[in-house]
């Protein structure tokens, strides 16, 4: 449950982030975290407060309550930054039932904040919205994204 961004093969950087509580899979509908390659192909919530609701992609306006204790919220708010991620892998998480765009995987930020490190979203990468800032702001479109178990 980390990410690591890496600059010229070194890892440069690492966060704590939760895949999914239904484990690892790439089928349309499973709820699960999707392996392989992708890329970034949306960054969506450039200069947006930190903790900035969207819903469908769009910002709300509205700032979520942060929960830092582990325990789940009533919405599951997706906020602060998105990264949207384009799976490249042919029939693994590209096309047809597997494809990632196509299932909304996201790199994003969570109002469940007290749950990072361990298994809790929905299919998503989450990270606390200050490392998913920092990371939104190092990282440009076309950018590769390895998810691997």
């Amino acid at each position: 449950q980390r990410l690591y961004l890496i600059r010229h093969g070194v890892p440069f950087q690492d966060y704590p982030v939760s895949t999914s509580r239904y484990g690892i899979g790439n089928r349309d509908g499973s709820l699960k975290t999707p392996l392989g390659v992708h890329q970034v192909r949306r960054r969506i919530g450039e200069d947006a407060p930190l903790g900035t609701i969207f819903r469908g992609r769009a910002n709300t306006g509205r700032i979520a309550n942060i929960l830092t204790t582990p325990e789940t919220s009533p919405e599951d708010n997706i906020t602060s930054r998105i990264l949207w991620l384009d799976g490249l892998e042919e029939g693994v998480n590209r096309g047809g039932e597997v494809d990632a765009f196509q299932r909304f995987i996201y790199i994003h930020g969570t109002d469940e904040e007290g749950l990072i490190g361990q298994p809790a979203s929905d299919g998503c990468v989450r990270m606390t919205n200050a490392a998913v800032i920092e990371l939104f702001d190092q990282v440009p479109l076309g950018t590769l994204v390895v998810i691997l178990e």
